[in-house]
């Protein structure tokens, strides 16, 4: 569950899932998702390499672009510039990083129903950075999901059968333990340092057989709010190049710091057939560190909070517009603090909403305890209403917008 809800076919920057494609015999289905940013519609990919074949593919528009999705980390401390003469190359940056970026495999078993129903084996692979001595290894959750056994090799070559420590499908980070001796973990940087135009480098396994692939290019932008599957992220976005199979790979500065977590890649063109390329996206290492240190302490995220209610966007830039009550769950702040069925949300903190995105912003900002001042609108009539914010239940499952 998240901070609150919204209901899937009211939310303009809207995700549609899609099956994901696998062999041996029956597909198994996964999500993938489609996009809309600034109203051009674009095709997600995630970037899982399935039996190396080329990934997660969403739905195609009609001009038939396409985004890969794959796990991005937060920026290290400020990097330094090779080109005047500081720093480090990009060979010996990628020499640094590459021995704690790791080759993840899984396995998926099920069984099919109906006439031609029966059981099943699907794999796929991606990658995954080592981040302590003792064997934690961060990666995307959708990587691992639905894995029935999932198998990591290091740099070296050694390969281990890993243990999954937790997974938050929210933040799509999942954390992985193995069992090995002399480990190497990535150095962390400090995302919120990073700078646009900061050198960056991806290391992982594209396609799921080209392990220790070193791509390198640009910090294109520092924060890039992408709204996927009606979850609101701010990612890192990157010129590098990613492919399927990068997936949870590193996504480090030109010191070979580790400062995000590769997940997604947009290409192909948009709906009026302008070419996409270069446009990458990785989880801010700050964030996804966040998250690793409460499932490596608890197995699932405790601290994120939630507001209470099912929200449904109104109609942008008229009388109705804003976020509008839909349900207000029992028990919740929200309910405490007097919400009602049909309340619309004006502001939050301050600040105005006009969509489902502008309070995520918000919450993804707020803990367990704290609280938010909300101006309502109900019946004409507007007034303020102080929430307490209490813990999200069933944290470790997909958000599922109220039907």
């Amino acid at each position: 569950m998240s901070e609150f809800h919204s209901e899937e076919n009211k939310v303009e920057d809207k995700v549609e899932e899609t099956s994901r494609v696998e062999n041996n015999p029956k597909p198994t289905k996964k999500p993938s998702f489609v996009l809309k940013i600034n109203k051009t519609l674009l095709n997600l990919i995630l970037c899982v390499a399935v039996g190396g074949a080329s990934g997660y593919v969403v739905s195609k528009s009609s001009k038939g672009s396409a985004v890969v999705y794959q796990s991005a980390a937060e920026p290290p401390s400020k990097t330094t510039s090779v080109k005047n003469g500081q720093g480090l190359t990009v060979s010996q940056a990628a020499k640094k990083a590459a021995p704690s970026v790791v080759e993840i495999r899984t396995e998926s078993k099920g069984k099919t129903y109906g006439f031609l129903g029966g059981n099943y084996t699907s794999n796929s692979a991606g990658s995954g950075v080592i981040i302590s001595k003792d064997g934690y290894i961060l990666t995307n959750n959708h990587v691992i999901k639905n894995a029935t056994s999932i198998k990591v090799k290091t740099n070296d070559g050694k390969e281990y059968t890993a243990k999954l420590v937790g997974a938050d499908p929210k933040s799509d980070i999942a954390v992985l333990k193995i069992e090995g001796k002399n480990l190497t973990p990535a150095t962390l940087g400090d995302s919120s340092k990073i700078s646009i135009g900061d050198t960056a480098i991806v290391i992982g396994n594209p396609l799921g057989t080209l392990g220790g692939t070193v791509t390198d290019g640009i910090i294109s932008a520092t924060s890039r709010e992408i709204v996927v599957n009606n979850e609101a992220m701010d990612l890192i976005q990157t010129n590098a190049s990613i492919n399927s199979g990068n997936s949870g790979g590193g996504l480090f500065d030109g010191n070979g710091n580790l400062i995000g977590i590769v997940n997604a890649k947009d290409s192909g063109t948009t709906n009026s057939g302008a070419t996409i390329e270069g446009l990458g996206f990785a989880i801010p290492i700050n964030k996804a560190m966040e998250v690793a240190n409460e499932l490596i302490k608890n197995g699932k995220v405790t601290s994120r909070a939630t507001l209470g209610v099912y929200l449904q966007n109104g109609s942008e830039g008229s009388e109705t517009s804003g976020l509008f009550v839909s349900e207000v769950m029992t028990g919740s702040g929200a309910e405490k603090a007097g919400l009602q069925r049909g309340d619309r949300l004006v502001k939050a903190d301050g600040v105005e909403l006009n969509k489902y995105s502008d309070l995520a912003k918000i919450m993804r900002k707020k803990k367990v305890g704290q609280t938010i001042k909300l101006t309502i609108e109900r019946n004409g009539q507007r007034k303020e209403v102080t929430v307490t914010l209490t813990q999200v239940v069933d944290t470790n499952e997909p958000n599922q917008p109220k039907k």
